[in-house]
């Protein structure tokens, strides 16, 4: 783990790819960091059309959920509601280290790149942007078009990091959950947590 991050703040928007914002928050709990957790509307629905997972819609029912069932620490996770303005991710007064939104939706994309605000997720991402925090959004769509091509290049612009969830398959990838990981590696390399979810590329395989 980086001895400087500590808490990352992971936003999981209504886009397909509900696997890889899942099992980040699995590995970020894993290396012993703190996370701040934004759930959308629309992400309770894809986790059940996708994963047969039902998501509580309560903050506090799906804090207890999650983290009974990735063994968190008291305290380790904290997952706060779409208007919860006193949460200290919307604030630039006590920003999270780092901010993840995994999938992230072309709506919530453009949102962001134009400082929209308009609920916490979006709200969050702003502070990382004016605070000049690291923010990796892992927009799941194809084809893109131009609109969200621009979007992207905007907020490249202002120093945020876009990871399309595109996986590679030299690694030769063997299962659902493979794929997964090579997404969620890269994710980890950008925040500069360690990790051995894959071999990296002239390792011994």
């Amino acid at each position: 783990m980086s001895a400087s991050l500590r808490t990352v703040t992971l936003a999981l928007s209504g886009a397909s790819g509900m696997a890889y914002g899942l099992r980040l928050l699995e590995c970020l709990l894993a290396a012993e960091l703190r996370v701040y957790l934004l759930v959308s509307q629309a992400a309770h629905i894809v986790a059940k059309q996708e994963l047969g997972v039902a998501l509580p819609a309560r903050a506090g029912d799906l804090e207890k959920q999650l983290s009974s069932g990735m063994n968190a620490r008291d305290g380790q996770l904290r997952v706060f509601g779409r208007d919860d303005w006193n949460a200290p991710v919307a604030s630039g007064s006590n920003p999270a280290d780092a901010m993840v939104v995994c999938p992230c939706s072309m709506g919530t994309l453009a949102a962001i790149a134009h400082g929209m605000s308009d609920n916490l997720i979006e709200r969050a991402a702003d502070v990382m942007l004016k605070e000049q925090k690291k923010l990796i959004l892992v927009p799941r769509e194809t084809p893109f078009s131009t609109l969200h091509l621009e979007n992207m290049l905007t907020l490249s612009r202002m120093n945020a990091v876009i990871l399309p969830a595109n996986p590679g398959f030299y690694h030769r990838p063997q299962s659902v959950e493979a794929i997964v990981d090579f997404i969620v590696a890269r994710i980890l390399d950008q925040l500069g947590i360690a990790h051995t979810l894959m071999a990296r590329w002239g390792e011994d395989r």
